[in-house]
């Protein structure tokens, strides 16, 4: 397990989440979830937040659970979110060109999170 990468991206999940679940409009707009004029509808939002906030929760207990099995138990259900992400998102978002998008970035994030699980042991020594 290489400790340092599992904890650099629990970090990056948690600022990101937290940022979404304040400002719902960094995810709606790149998501293709706007209104014509830009905006982000408040029934969005409010469905943009809780995602912010699972992802903030995640994202910290990767940044602070003990190395083992708690922290493969936080990464893992971060790899079940992001793989999760990219299978809803990719068949529902309003258009290919976004789909594609965020398939490509849940995927890359949950990448980063299985190939932190199954690095070999001796690679970080933060452990």
């Amino acid at each position: 397990m290489h400790v340092s990468l599992l904890r650099g991206v629990g970090v990056a999940t948690a600022v990101y989440g937290a940022l979404v679940a304040l400002r719902p409009d960094l995810l709606a707009k790149p998501s293709g979830l706007v209104d014509s004029d830009g905006s982000t509808a408040d029934a969005t939002a409010v469905s943009l937040r809780p995602l912010g906030w699972r992802d903030a929760a995640s994202g910290l207990a990767m940044a602070t659970a003990p190395a083992g099995a708690p922290l493969a138990t936080a990464a893992l259900l971060r790899v079940a979110a992001d793989f999760g992400d990219a299978v809803l998102l990719g068949a529902t978002l309003p258009d290919r060109s976004t789909r594609l998008k965020a398939v490509a970035v849940s995927v890359g994030w949950g990448t980063l999170s299985v190939i932190g699980l199954l690095a070999p042991s001796g690679v970080d020594r933060h452990q």
